[in-house]
């Protein structure tokens, strides 16, 4: 198993998040080819994939943003497939963006994750997130 950062995307890659997505989202649909270059394109994000035996299995999107306090990041969209859970693809993930952003001077990392995600909420534990007491709002623009 292996994490790294995508570069370029490829039909691979589109096949990969048409399949991830769903899993994740049943809202929200599988970004296409011009939306997943933009986001390899930019500065302030990175895509990550877990390959297992050559094939896409997970993916991450660590977001960096600058505000007078420093610079903070952000995971989003942490998604394993279904018959990769539970083999340590979504720790090595994880893992990985920590370190990007500690390689990049973030000051902290943040995440969300629903309740009813047990498994994850365990593993973000375990790997040293700490539950904030906080109100998450959110205003929908759509």
């Amino acid at each position: 198993m292996v994490v790294v950062v995508v570069h370029a995307v490829d039909d691979e890659l589109v096949e990969a998040f048409n399949r991830l997505i769903p899993q994740l989202s049943s809202s929200s649909p599988p970004p296409s080819s011009d939306h997943l270059a933009a986001m390899v394109g930019s500065d302030d994000i990175v895509l990550f994939v877990a390959r297992v035996d050559g094939r896409i299995l997970g993916s991450l999107t660590l977001a960096f943003y600058r505000i007078p306090t420093g610079t903070k990041a952000w995971i989003e969209d942490v998604v394993v497939d279904a018959d990769a859970r539970g083999h340590g693809v979504g720790e090595l993930l994880n893992r990985a963006a920590l370190d990007e952003a500690r390689s990049r001077g973030a000051k902290d990392v943040s995440l969300t994750s629903r309740p009813s995600r047990e498994a994850a909420n365990r593993l973000y534990q375990r790997i040293g997130f700490e539950p904030r007491e906080t109100n998450v709002y959110r205003f929908e623009l759509e």
